[in-house]
């Protein structure tokens, strides 16, 4: 007489007990976004990037004339020094261009230093500077620019936003400069002369590989949707304004997220940005003033908190600074809600095939008795 089949399935006890500490461990990741503390003394960063190539974050510096490169773990290295710019300069808004292998910047002389507003480009192998570019004023009567923001399309030609005559500039592959967009819609809005940022108009730019710029604007909380070749601008459609936006990015799955100093928008578009919904909102920590947001590995997106506030008015004595990342919660009960739906359809797979099994093994076990 044969044996009896002595394999069995493994204990349903333990199996549940597998799947629980995986929901467990999956629930504690979900609940602690990423966050990297890192220290350098009085740098006060303003722009945020992130270079897919690297895998690390780029800051700039308020008056260092210093770029940093920021790893997942909050490792600081410089990785570009230009003491051949005027003394306490901005590094403001960061764009890499990962095709021609460069970083973009824009450089800003703040008040009360003499009028300066560039675009910088610095070769990421060999850390030099391939160009600055002095950006015109519209009317040539000498009143203070500020280039805040800049993107990058695949041809290398960077967009530069001016928060202070509200208009864009561009800057192409070699270096030259010119202003692109001026549209009247810039200016369609009345401003509350009485808020504290009524100054700052166009801000954050990002560019969208269908061949459009998508442009916040700080003090009137409007989106714009922006031509890459004419440079036409038509406002999106928005069921609520954006106030005091500073910084946009673009994941890839084509949804958009808006920075202000105390919040952070998830905007999402069926028509290529005719109009766009506001589908979730997260606040943020306005006493450490996020400025810039980017989307990192996996699409997940991160705001700096770089106290740039404190910088300008003269405070000179923090060393640390974070880049957090911020999740939206609504995609993350969405992607609960299917963790579980997956979870469920493996149970009861499990114990169907748990059923075939005793089937089969008495079946077999009747056979050789």
């Amino acid at each position: 007489m044969m044996p009896s089949i002595a394999s069995k399935p493994p204990s349903f006890v333990s199996t549940v007990l597998l799947i629980l500490s995986t929901i467990l461990l999956i629930q504690t990741q979900a609940a602690k976004p990423h966050l990297i503390n890192f220290r350098s003394p009085n740098l006060y960063p303003e722009g945020l990037a992130y270079d897919p190539s690297a895998q690390h974050f780029m800051v700039g510096a308020l008056r260092h004339r210093t770029i940093h490169s920021v790893s997942d773990a909050g490792v600081v290295d410089l990785l570009i020094s230009d003491p051949t710019l005027p003394e306490n300069v901005t590094f403001l808004g960061l764009a890499v261009d990962s095709v021609n292998n460069r970083l973009l910047v824009a450089v800003q002389a703040m008040e009360p230093l003499p009028h300066l507003s560039a675009l910088a480009a610095y070769d990421l192998r060999t850390r030099q500077r391939i160009f600055l570019t002095p950006l015109p004023s519209a009317d040539g009567d000498g009143a203070r620019q500020v280039s805040n923001d800049v993107a990058v399309d695949f041809k290398g030609n960077a967009y530069v936003t001016n928060s202070a005559a509200n208009f864009i500039w561009k800057v192409n592959a070699q270096g030259e400069a010119s202003i692109f967009s001026k549209s009247p819609l810039f200016t369609a809005y009345p401003v509350d002369r009485d808020s504290s940022h009524s100054f700052c108009g166009l801000n954050g730019v990002a560019y969208v590989s269908k061949g459009y710029l998508l442009v916040v604007q700080t003090n009137r909380g409007k989106m714009f949707k922006v031509d890459a070749e004419d440079g036409a601008a038509r406002e999106v459609l928005l069921p609520e304004d954006l106030p005091l936006a500073d910084g946009i990015a673009i994941r890839s799955d084509g949804d958009v997220v808006v920075v202000s100093m105390n919040k952070l928008w998830f905007l999402k578009s069926q028509d290529s940005w005719g109009e766009g919904v506001v589908y979730d909102k997260t606040e943020l920590d306005a006493a450490r003033f996020p400025t810039s947001v980017a989307v990192a590995a996996e699409d997940r997106v991160y705001v700096i908190y770089g106290h740039v506030d404190e910088g300008m008015m003269g405070n000179s004595e923090r060393e640390t600074f974070s880049i957090a990342e911020v999740r939206s919660e609504k995609e993350s009960k969405e992607e609960s809600v299917w963790i579980f739906v997956l979870i469920g359809l493996g149970l009861a797979y499990f114990m169907f095939w748990r059923f075939q099994m005793r089937q089969l093994v008495g079946n077999m076990n009747k056979k050789t008795n």
